[in-house]
């Protein structure tokens, strides 16, 4: 898990204490925002959230929290499923974000 991590934050160029920085402040936002029904440390970074109990009005909170603590705005093309599949899919978008 921790060598998929490292793996994409060398493939999209971000230093691997800022891409744990993200995945962490992510797994935060989904615990408060996200009613998952499972422990979210317990989730791998692929983990499907929308299999773990995210839904689309959650999806909505967590995206706006999202935005909200890093002072960014989702571009139209990124509100998709793919985009908040996952913990690795939104350290991923959050990179193209903060750039």
């Amino acid at each position: 898990m921790a060598d998929l991590l490292l793996t994409l934050c060398k493939n999209i160029h971000l230093p691997s204490w800022a891409c744990r920085m993200y995945q962490q402040k992510i797994r935060e936002i989904l615990a408060k925002h996200g009613k998952i029904s499972v422990d979210v440390e317990s989730l791998s970074d692929t983990s499907d959230l929308y299999e773990a109990g995210l839904t689309s009005l959650t999806t909505v909170n967590v995206m706006l929290a999202i935005e909200e603590e890093f002072d960014i705005e989702f571009a139209d093309s990124m509100l998709n499923r793919q985009t908040f599949q996952s913990i690795d899919a939104l350290v991923e978008a959050l990179e193209e974000l903060v750039q």
